[in-house]
């Protein structure tokens, strides 16, 4: 592998290049789907979402869990009665577990829309703590870390998830982070590509390389030109 000397943050490092691997459940053209895959896919074309993309290419390949994981997808999206804020925040947590791209890619922008400080998802993109976050985030950040630390919470934190959402809204919480997972699982076994070739928002953990190449989006600027906005929409 070629590389070269360079300098980072005052120290002398190594720069070296790496391949993104080839997606491996691409799109499938309408003409090779099969009659239960159409019909599938057109559940999604007739719905909030419009069309195929991300997850739901992998998916595809199921059409029968396809359809049901697709109705999941739209309350989460769509219907769901939480704070847009908290879902997001909740999402953002769920996919950084996974290190997935394209899903933290597409739902940046609307983690930023939604309230999120891009110093809190700083934070969750980079391992640590948030500081100054809301208190319902706080709440919501204490329940998750400690979910994905022991497999379950405590009686303490459980009270104060239910105190500050609700039943209801901890078992929605629940239902994201377990949507997102799943997606994220899927999409990394495929390799779900991001639009355009852009380059990985986030690095994996834990961190010992640093992308030279600027990010799919940033707090500063996620502009996007028509074909990348898709995702922005999407999942």
């Amino acid at each position: 592998m070629d590389s070269k000397e360079t300098v980072f943050s005052g120290k002398r490092t190594t720069e070296m290049a790496y391949a993104i691997l080839p997606d491996r459940m691409p799109p499938i053209p309408d003409e090779k789907m099969t009659e239960a895959q159409r019909e599938a896919a057109n559940v999604v074309r007739e719905g909030p979402r419009g069309e195929v993309r991300g997850p739901y290419w992998p998916l595809l390949r199921s059409p029968g869990f396809f359809k049901s994981v697709q109705s999941v997808g739209v309350y989460t999206r769509y219907q769901c009665p939480l704070d847009r804020r908290i879902n997001e925040m909740a999402t953002m947590m769920a996919v950084r577990q996974w290190t997935q791209q394209y899903v933290w890619n597409a739902h940046y922008g609307k983690a930023i829309v939604s309230g999120i400080k891009p110093s809190t998802l700083d934070a969750i993109a980079e391992g640590r703590r948030p500081s100054a976050m809301e208190k319902d985030e706080e709440v919501l950040y204490d329940f998750l870390i400690e979910l994905f630390a022991n497999k379950s919470v405590s009686d303490l934190t459980y009270e104060n998830t239910v105190k500050e959402f609700g039943e209801a809204g901890l078992i929605d919480i629940l239902g994201i982070v377990g949507y997102y997972t799943m997606a994220s699982m899927m999409m990394n076994v495929a390799r779900t590509a991001l639009t355009d070739g852009r380059p990985f928002p986030i690095t994996p953990v834990p961190t010992q390389l640093r992308p030279l190449t600027p990010g799919a989006v940033s707090p500063t600027d996620y502009t996007l030109i028509p074909s990348q906005r898709k995702e922005f929409e999407g999942i």
